[in-house]
């Protein structure tokens, strides 16, 4: 008995797998040139910050000089060998991510948006809008309101050699680790205030709620002290100035996550209507 041989399926699978490698490679090729642009952005801006570095120090330092003069002292700040020049490479690296990150978005944006909905899309651009704008608002929070507070409470922790323990105390302030302590402040706070666009885009997904929000009102405020100790410096006035600040856009983002569930439920009838 002839027995006739199965047909194979390898050149169906060779062609399907061709026809799929044909887009991911596409998508690589894209995502590389997207890439390129950011850190290319990235780049220009590093340069532009550096050539700016010394005008951007001058600029971090005015709370520290205002809290020396109205101390009555010479602001001094003090560096080791190379120690200003590697602060200056770290401020422009900060300033050049900075500048470039309108660059960045837009080009992570136009990456994933033919991939959305037209709703999603529209959704998504007040998001990537409202990252920067919340991120300044807590960098500015901590320029003229925290870190005046943080220099005025270290030049008071000053001591004359007169005072009792026959020792002089005095403050002495480094270039480098000013700047760790601003840039640290301002990320804590930048990032901190990203809370209400985090929280909303959990709610479009329809991961949480308003109510479950407010459910977990008293854990979320242990929770944001704990986070907010870990992110500041150690000194309770940092700690209580981030932790409110927290519970504050907490509370925005309950309102707007409320906001974000209307939306979505209107979406979905408007939905079951347009298919009945």
């Amino acid at each position: 008995m002839n027995v006739v041989p199965e047909k194979s399926d390898t050149p169906k699978e060779e062609d399907e797998i061709e026809a799929s490698a044909a887009p991911l490679l596409d998508h690589l090729t894209e995502l590389r040139s997207r890439l390129i642009v950011s850190v290319g952005a990235v780049a220009v801006g590093f340069i532009i910050c550096f050539i700016f570095s010394v005008p951007l120090y001058e600029f971090l330092v005015i709370p520290f000089r205002n809290a020396v003069i109205a101390a009555g002292a010479e602001p001094t700040l003090y560096f080791a060998p190379l120690e200003f020049f590697f602060t200056r490479v770290k401020l422009a690296a900060l300033g050049g991510i900075a500048l470039a990150f309108p660059v960045v978005a837009y080009q992570l944006y136009q990456f994933i948006a033919p991939g959305l909905y037209k709703s999603e899309r529209s959704a998504a651009l007040p998001f990537l809008l409202a990252m920067p704008v919340l991120f300044t608002a807590g960098a500015a929070l901590v320029y003229y309101v925290l870190m005046p507070f943080v220099m005025r409470f270290a030049v008071g922790m000053e001591q004359d050699a007169g005072a009792g323990s026959g020792v002089s105390i005095e403050l002495l302030t480094r270039v480098g680790d000013y700047l760790s302590l601003a840039t640290t402040l301002i990320m804590a706070f930048g990032f901190a205030f990203q809370l209400p666009v985090f929280l909303t885009l959990l709610a479009r997904a329809g991961i949480l709620d308003a109510a479950f929000l407010k459910r977990n009102r008293k854990y979320a405020i242990v929770g944001i002290f704990i986070v907010a100790a870990f992110l500041t410096p150690p000194d309770p006035i940092s700690q209580l100035v981030l932790g409110g600040s927290i519970i504050a856009l907490y509370e925005i983002s309950v309102i707007s996550v409320g906001f974000a569930g209307r939306k979505k439920k209107e979406g979905v009838e408007d939905a079951e209507e347009a298919s009945a």
